[in-house]
């Protein structure tokens, strides 16, 4: 189960949200939501990641280079000391929430993943990659209904996340039931 988590973090680019041109991004949303296959998605996906990325300060992505080389190591207290100090400097910047909310749940610390992930959430609420965490956290604590949720959630803005769609599919008959 964790090696599954742990891919589907890497697929979902769980290091990513909002800092861009609005019209931008609710375009790109439009997109993703309406792209005809996986493949497209994923390209649109990219762009969005990309956007997500720039804070719009040389030193904040600067720290978020150095958060990831230090999650890259696994050096867990040193990635969320940057990125405490990163959300001191760029509050309203939803990836660094995102990427503190990633490195909380890769050390088991559930409470606070979720906390970052409404944070995340609450700067862009279509952050599919903090919805998917959010899901994961659920599923690794045996709430597969809500998990169910989550991944559901995912799906109404990346319709075509194939590991969400398989998730949505292994979970709907425990949560849904089976048909007679």
């Amino acid at each position: 189960m964790r090696c599954f988590c742990l891919i589907l973090l890497a697929v979902l680019g769980l290091a990513s949200p909002a800092w861009a041109d609005g019209e931008d991004v609710n375009a790109l949303f439009d997109r993703l939501k309406a792209a005809p296959n996986p493949q497209a998605a994923d390209t649109i996906a990219t762009s969005l990641k990309q956007i997500w990325m720039r804070s719009g300060s040389d030193t904040a992505d600067l720290l978020m280079e150095r958060a990831d080389t230090a999650l890259e190591r696994q050096d867990f207290p040193l990635a969320v000391e940057v990125l405490d100090r990163l959300i001191v400097l760029q509050p309203d910047w939803a990836e660094a929430w995102n990427h503190r909310a990633t490195v909380f749940y890769l050390m088991d610390d559930y409470r606070r993943a979720m906390a970052d992930i409404a944070e995340t959430l609450k700067r862009e609420p279509r952050h599919y990659g903090a919805i998917a965490g959010m899901g994961l956290i659920f599923l690794h604590q045996g709430d597969h209904k809500n998990a169910y949720g989550a991944f559901e959630r995912v799906l109404a803005i990346y319709p075509q996340l194939e590991t969400a769609k398989k998730v949505v599919e292994t979970l709907r008959p425990e949560v849904e039931g089976v048909p007679l």
